[in-house]
């Protein structure tokens, strides 16, 4: 059963994520783990498990908090304002699959999960893996956080097949946003049925969430930094802020960061309650957030002039990282699809 919070208690959360990663996933740290091989911040992960971060979404049966989407939003706010690359997408989406002790493993942080969807759930359509007489072989490809996974998950339509790290070897793939690491599994080895399909789009869904809160997020401290930088700049005497052209271009930038928020916001609230607008609300924050992040990114880009160019500056590594989601979980064109799709459904 998922856990209600008050609007304190949900703020109290956010807060101490926010504290959290202001102190240990700052500009520096990030860039830090840009250049290692995986990306990873072991310590980071095991601080925001003890604050229960990790197991969200785990029942308390299995150790977690039993929380849901809304909260899980609220937290991917602060993952993507702060770049964290800590695996919180794929371990949203593993917690809505996994029981047992697998599942306490995870709420502590101690099983990192690598999810590899298949066959109509596969967003690249590249992966190929054949799973016959209790074997898997074949490769899942673009994995999120498969470089660093203690096990991976397949999820099609006939079932959710675990694979422990013996049976796969990781390949680290090269990467636009090192923020945000990707690999191929090349999996050849014994799987174990853990569930039945019907779990697969409900706990995608949940990811998708996940993603539109760091997309979110990501557009908001983009606006803040670019607004911040606005004020201060001068040129001719004057503030930059104080041009119409930069003027018009920040009321765009905070049009998007809201509109990006709103449309996360609604759709974890929608997921949470089992709304009737759960898949429009699903696939408006799909596209709605991916397209207001590279906007606010792009713009806040142009609004630094040259020195965002720079590799010193953070302005590009937020364009990337808008980039990178964009095409995490299907391009905007797929959503805007299925949009209309669910508009008529409805209807």
């Amino acid at each position: 059963m998922t856990q209600v919070m008050t609007h304190e208690e949900r703020t109290a959360l956010r807060d101490s994520v926010r504290r959290l990663l202001a102190d240990r996933c700052a500009e520096a740290d990030v860039r830090r783990l840009m250049d290692t091989d995986t990306g990873h911040d072991a310590a980071l992960w095991r601080a925001l498990a003890d604050l229960g971060v990790a197991g969200m979404l785990v029942g308390e049966a299995h150790g977690g908090s039993g929380l849901g989407p809304v909260e899980l939003e609220l937290v991917m706010e602060e993952i993507g304002a702060a770049l964290s690359s800590a695996p919180m997408i794929s371990t949203a989406i593993a917690a809505k699959l996994l029981d047992g002790d697998r599942a306490r493993a995870l709420a502590a942080g101690e099983l990192i999960v690598a999810v590899a969807p298949l066959g109509a759930w596969d967003w690249t359509g590249q992966s190929a893996v054949r799973i016959s007489n209790g074997r898997a072989q074949g490769v899942a490809r673009f994995t999120p956080d498969g470089q660093i996974a203690d096990l991976a998950l397949l999820a099609g339509e006939d079932g959710v097949y675990a694979v422990e790290r013996a049976a796969f070897t990781a390949t680290p793939l090269p990467v636009f946003d090192r923020t945000r690491r990707l690999a191929d599994l090349h999996i050849d080895g014994p799987v174990e049925r853990i569930c039945d399909g019907s779990r697969v789009a409900g706990a995608l869904a949940v990811g998708l969430v996940a993603l539109a809160g760091d997309q979110a997020g990501g557009a908001r401290r983009v606006l803040d930094f670019t607004v911040e930088y606005a004020r201060e700049r001068r040129q001719f005497g004057r503030a930059i802020g104080s041009f119409q052209a930069i003027k018009h271009m920040a009321a765009d930038l905070l049009l998007e960061a809201e509109s990006a928020t709103s449309a996360a916001r609604h759709a974890a609230a929608q997921l949470a309650g089992d709304g009737a607008d759960r898949e429009v609300a699903l696939a408006l924050a799909g596209f709605a957030c991916a397209d207001a992040y590279v906007r606010c990114a792009k713009d806040g880009v142009q609004m630094h002039g040259g020195i965002a160019f720079t590799w010193e500056h953070p302005a590009h590594l937020y364009l990337r990282r808008a980039r990178s989601g964009a095409q995490l979980f299907g391009d905007s064109r797929h959503w805007r699809e299925r949009f209309i799709q669910a508009l008529e459904a409805r209807s």
